[in-house]
């Protein structure tokens, strides 16, 4: 990778490998697909106003607005509802697990709606990463018991990282069409947040707000740093080097999330945990080694 790029490797991966653990201080009274509305309203309003400060192009054609709303509804919206909810049945470690195997489904993708060639190393080295994050999570995944929760959050899972990679595939071809990702991601959060705003009217969800210090906060990070400042950063990145060796900045995200239980929660390294970080940091070197 060129070292201009890694900037933009690291930046997406340490801040998402915090958010593991800030959003738990936004699990509580208020309900997950409100604080999702909020969270990128939010974000998309400030990016809005930078934009418009900056006085950048904010003009685009009908179809590339269109390419926008499933970004926005991909990346932005369903996507996080399906984790938070996700969570509510399952261990954060199977989620991770499930996140685990992104980049199989960004070079599918690629593959099929961006005619890009299916790189083997990437694939091999994706591998490498799966195995080293069911490793880094092994005490928790061994405990769980297979029930109907087990399976519908598993489900939700799955379907929230097929539509975290489709939003990446389409944030690629915004890039391949020249839609600079400032503006597509300003759209974008303001699209998912307004859809999301309508089903959660559809489903009768509470526009509740916490007042509480921690809610406060941590959706404050969430919206600045977690929406803003990492999408922004990872964006560019796979509009550089493709979704698939991208999406290691998100395989990498337990490893960054084991450190900050090492320092806030007494986390205790065991030799899983070790061999497991291994594997995932061989795995990046292999996907992102010119």
């Amino acid at each position: 990778m060129r070292s201009n790029n890694l900037p933009l490797f690291a930046v997406p991966a340490l801040i998402w490998g915090s958010t593991w653990f800030v959003i738990t201080y936004q699990l509580g009274s208020v309900d997950p697909l409100i604080s999702v509305v909020y969270r990128y309203l939010i974000a998309g309003v400030l990016l809005l106003g930078y934009c418009l400060a900056k006085g950048v192009n904010m003009i685009f054609s009908l179809k590339d607005h269109v390419f926008m709303v499933f970004q926005g509804i991909l990346l932005f919206g369903v996507n996080y509802w399906l984790v938070y909810e996700a969570e509510q049945y399952i261990a954060s470690a199977l989620v991770a697990v499930a996140f685990s195997t992104v980049i199989f489904m960004n070079s599918g993708f690629g593959a099929l709606f961006l005619g890009r060639q299916i790189n083997k190393k990437v694939i091999t080295a994706a591998v490498a990463g799966l195995c080293g994050t069911v490793l880094i999570f092994w005490g928790e995944l061994s405990k769980m018991q297979m029930s109907g929760d087990t399976l519908k959050g598993t489900i939700l899972a799955v379907g929230s990282v097929v539509l975290a990679s489709l939003g990446n595939i389409t944030s690629a071809r915004n890039s391949q069409e020249k839609i600079p990702v400032l503006q597509a991601n300003t759209f974008g959060m303001l699209y998912g947040c307004t859809l999301m705003a309508i089903v959660a009217l559809i489903l009768g969800r509470p526009f509740t707000f916490d007042v509480s210090a921690p809610y406060v906060l941590s959706l404050i990070y969430l919206s600045l740093f977690g929406s803003i400042v990492a999408f922004g950063t990872y964006l560019t990145l796979v509009g550089r080097i493709g979704a698939d060796k991208a999406a290691y900045a998100l395989v990498i995200i337990p490893v960054i999330a084991i450190v900050m239980s090492l320092i806030f929660e007494d986390y205790q390294i065991t030799l899983s945990t070790f061999i497991g970080v291994l594997l995932i940091l061989g795995g990046n070197i292999l996907a992102l080694r010119k």
